[in-house]
């Protein structure tokens, strides 16, 4: 009679030695995950916290964690001061990041998608030729872009603060690889139904790929509403101001109100955090779609 030795992997002491492990490993997780949230959150603490206090009490030698009279009065103010049009660069910002999140996306979506399906000779080239605007310093082109954007007279104007940045070597790389998985066999399909290419993008493609794109859009938004160094230059009348240029021009103020840099830029920052709620489960989603594509 022959006997087979037990496996010691299934035993009981290994099992939950092995379950005692992963509460262990899972404790450390959260624990290490909770304190990067809390290190990720002091930011916006700070910011909230100083924006309700008077300066007084944000400059005094004495820390308060939380504002003894909460200024609630501070929230109107940003509207209220004369030095700068608070409510218009704040509607700016929302023109110039909508128009330059819908034409990053229309640009470089359908430049992507022609790199990745549609066959033509120099192909590779052109996206190698994308590839290398990725490599070039923006401070290459910032000032050829300023001479043109003058020379055409859309200083101070709309166009000038968004059509210069229609285009995303980056996103158009991005598009390029998403659809590059995605499955040729809808498209084959839509093609023997009679459509073009145009037609497949736009009744087969976009609307199967509406996480992904929800989540360019998410990151464009937050790019161009973030965007300061090409408004602060072209934007040269307080009237054509973004929110970002707003705000570096109550430092420049001879008596600096730190109340009211910090409410302003808790201000600015909600429309962000509308952004990303909104589109959060599209976000997880798209990103998760690019990270399994090949």
């Amino acid at each position: 009679m022959t006997t087979t030795a037990p496996d010691l992997g299934k035993t009981p002491a290994n099992a939950k030695k092995k379950r005692g492990g992963g509460v262990i490993g899972n404790t450390g997780l959260y624990l290490a995950t909770g304190v990067a949230a809390l290190l990720f959150l002091i930011p916006f603490y700070l910011i909230v916290r100083n924006a309700l206090m008077t300066d007084p009490e944000i400059t005094g030698e004495n820390w308060k964690w939380f504002p003894t009279d909460i200024q609630w009065g501070n929230i109107t103010e940003p509207f209220k001061d004369e030095t700068v049009d608070f409510g218009r660069a704040l509607w700016n910002s929302w023109v110039v990041a909508i128009l330059h999140t819908s034409g990053i996306l229309l640009i470089c979506s359908l430049a992507g998608y022609g790199l990745a399906r549609i066959p033509y000779k120099h192909a590779n080239k052109v996206f190698y030729g994308v590839l290398v605007t990725l490599m070039i310093p923006t401070a290459v082109t910032f000032v050829p872009s300023f001479v043109l954007v003058s020379s055409l007279g859309w200083v101070d104007t709309y166009r000038g603060l968004i059509i210069p940045g229609l285009f995303s070597g980056f996103t158009c790389f991005l598009f390029r690889q998403y659809f590059l998985g995605f499955p040729k066999e809808l498209e084959e399909a839509a093609r023997v139904d009679g459509l073009s290419y145009w037609g497949a993008y736009w009744r087969v493609v976009v609307p199967n790929s509406l996480n992904f794109f929800a989540a360019m859009a998410t990151i464009t938004f937050i790019s161009g509403w973030n965007s300061f160094l090409w408004p602060l230059v072209i934007g040269q009348d307080p009237s054509a101001w973004t929110i970002q240029v707003a705000l570096s021009a109550y430092m420049t103020n001879q008596t600096v109100n730190y109340h009211l840099i910090f409410m302003s830029t808790a201000i600015s920052i909600l429309p962000l955090v509308l952004v990303f709620l909104f589109l959060q489960r599209w976000l997880v989603q798209g990103i998760a779609q690019t990270g399994i594509k090949g």
